[in-house]
């Protein structure tokens, strides 16, 4: 399960899908040095994100 601990590249690794929705809002950080080291709480902070409907989308199955 994702949290909003995650770190952004083990996001990527834990649901194939996660790149498409993160891209879904904006985030350009996938591919950048800062997603081996920032949280999904921290990625959502900077983009101006509510954690909570990231995280939902995150871990829909």
């Amino acid at each position: 399960m994702i949290t909003k601990d995650t770190i952004i590249a083990d996001i990527i690794e834990i649901n194939p899908m996660a790149v498409e929705i993160l891209m879904g809002y904006s985030m350009g950080c996938i591919g950048c040095p800062s997603a081996q080291m920032e949280t999904l709480e921290q990625a959502c902070e900077i983009h101006g994100l509510n954690i909570d409907e990231v995280l939902e989308k995150l871990n829909k199955k």
